[in-house]
């Protein structure tokens, strides 16, 4: 059984995203933040990390493209998870008892609908999805309800008052498996690599992007996401994170040679296959 560390708690979305990748049950590591799946794998190495990258409504977790870049952990694969949100309190209250709502913040922002049909109930930002449902129900507490997963709120007793409260039903998560390098060899030892996430760092000059960009192109190189993020320190001047997606793995590394001379650092995250995509 596979060990995987995961921002959150048990029933944590982060987790049921292993689950459905690995199709099998995995031992769940909870971990408080982002960075404390990377130091649970620097001191148990064998174990995998699952972290969030980007969500079709909320956008990229600008954060954790550096931990990646930092922490040299390359990427295995990535899961697209569809994310419903309920709303759950004890079991015997009902929406009308309600008088706080506590969550994740974007899992809040991800209900902004529903929310406004609920005035006078006080939002309160969480750490996590579970976390919050976990605490209702170990302390105990009237009067407030989770937004969570319905495996949270199964998993900690509570009664659900109201299912699939997100905004828009499109609502993704893209996740990232990661580890050591061995164990992102096992993993991929069936796969077909058709996708790769890598960051480059641009000299401060006119159409330096473009021609980057025009460098894939011909190619055959699709980009699939770039995302800018400033370099600290150095005022103006950014590292953009690229994913890439070709059929041909050998024109793929042609392709990363043919633009070294037009950058300045060029680091390779991971070389993975394209993720599959769950409904639940």
């Amino acid at each position: 059984m596979k060990r995987v560390a995961i921002q959150g708690e048990l029933g944590a979305y982060h987790g049921i995203a292993a689950e459905n990748y690995f199709e099998e049950e995995v031992e769940i590591v909870p971990c408080a933040t982002f960075r404390d799946i990377f130091t649970t794998i620097k001191k148990e190495p064998n174990t995998v990390g699952v972290m969030a990258i980007e969500n079709t409504i909320a956008g990229s977790l600008l954060g954790n493209y550096d931990l990646l870049k930092e922490n040299k952990l390359p990427i295995a694969g990535e899961f697209k998870q569809r994310i419903s949100h309920c709303l759950a309190a004890l079991p015997g209250q009902t929406i009308h008892d309600i008088k706080e709502i506590q969550s994740h913040p974007i899992a809040l922002m991800q209900c902004t609908n529903f929310l406004d049909t609920l005035p006078g109930v006080k939002v309160v930002e969480y750490g996590d999805t579970a976390l919050a449902a976990k605490d209702i129900a170990e302390k105990q507490l009237p009067g407030m309800a989770a937004i969570c997963g319905v495996r949270a709120a199964e998993m900690y007793g509570l009664n659900i008052l109201a299912r699939g409260i997100e905004t828009n039903k499109h609502n993704f998560t893209r996740f990232l498996v990661f580890g050591n390098k061995w164990i992102v060899e096992e993993i991929q030892k069936n796969d077909v690599i058709n996708k790769s996430s890598i960051v480059f760092t641009l000299p401060h000059s006119e159409g330096s992007l473009s021609k980057v960009l025009s460098v894939f192109s011909f190619y055959g190189i699709s980009l699939t996401k770039i995302q800018s993020l400033p370099i600290v320190g150095h005022e103006w001047e950014y590292q953009f994170y690229v994913d890439l997606k070709f059929t041909d793995i050998e024109r793929y590394h042609q392709s990363l040679d043919a633009i070294r001379p037009l950058i300045s650092e060029l680091k390779t995250l991971g070389e993975y296959p394209e993720g599959r995509q769950s409904e639940m």
